[in-house]
């Protein structure tokens, strides 16, 4: 007897737990179904890019390729497919005018054509490039390279009163050096170290007149290389009175075999 009510109990519980899971499942609310528009499409355009890391200098040659960009964001100097499809063969053999990175647009003013001279198209407005011969000893032991900026020293002698006596002096500061050769050397080791003889120089014309006189007078130049956080003090103070007369008093400096007297004028 105790048996058959367990069973009855049992089959109307199992028979309760059914009919709550159906009354349950009939009275939920259905999950909402949220439909989202697609967004407009972006308008792409193909413009010309750099592949790879190229100086001030470098000849292009395959590092140029075609990449989708969002038409909105394309400027106007950028180079576009629709507008120049042969750009990639033509650009072919410019030069650098300023450093280019990997993934930067191309911009033609950045370039220098085929067969144009390179340092004229890298000379700014109103520059001139003036060449200084050097050796080790004299151009910060072989460091300096194109786009340092250097303090060039003059050292003279003078000769006063019948004695002669060395002096140094800044006759340019914080000018922008825009070429050294190099030429490969070897020691009686066997090393072979990169050795520049000639600097130039972007000078205006002042300070190329400047250093023509410094080049007559001093015994030697020195090139003392400038920090790089310099570059965005300007060009510093120079040495005028070698070309403007006498303008360190009222004197007149006499230049012979590379020796400057001072006579005064009154």
């Amino acid at each position: 007897m105790a048996i058959s009510r367990a069973v009855v109990l049992a089959v109307a519980a199992v028979t309760a737990g059914g009919a709550f899971f159906i009354a349950r499942n009939m009275t939920s609310v259905p999950p909402q179904v949220i439909h989202e528009e697609a967004g407009p499409q972006i308008a792409l355009s193909e413009i010309l890019v750099v592949q790879s890391d190229l100086p001030v200098g470098a000849s292009i040659d395959g590092q140029l390729a075609w990449q989708q960009w969002p038409t909105d964001a394309v400027n106007a100097s950028f180079i576009q497919k629709v507008v120049e499809p042969d750009a990639i063969e033509t650009l072919t053999g410019s030069t650098a005018r300023a450093p280019l990175f990997r993934g930067e647009p191309m911009n033609k003013a950045k370039l220098i054509s085929p067969g144009q001279n390179v340092l004229s198209a890298l000379l700014p407005s109103g520059k001139r490039a003036v060449a200084l011969g050097i050796e080790t000893d004299s151009a910060a032991g072989g460091f300096i390279l194109p786009n340092d900026f250097v303090d060039i020293i003059m050292t003279r002698s003078e000769t006063t009163d019948g004695a002669t006596r060395f002096l140094t002096e800044i006759v340019l500061s914080n000018v922008k050096v825009l070429a050294i050769d190099q030429t490969i050397q070897e020691d009686a080791s066997g090393n072979k170290t990169q050795i520049g003889n000639t600097a130039t120089l972007e000078l205006d014309e002042e300070q190329a007149r400047i250093l023509t006189a410094a080049r007559q007078m001093a015994a030697s130049l020195t090139l003392a290389l400038r920090s790089i956080s310099d570059a965005q003090e300007g060009v510093g103070p120079a040495a005028t009175y070698l070309v403007n007369g006498g303008g360190r008093g009222d004197t007149i400096r006499l230049i012979k075999n590379g020796e400057m007297s001072e006579v005064g004028t009154n």
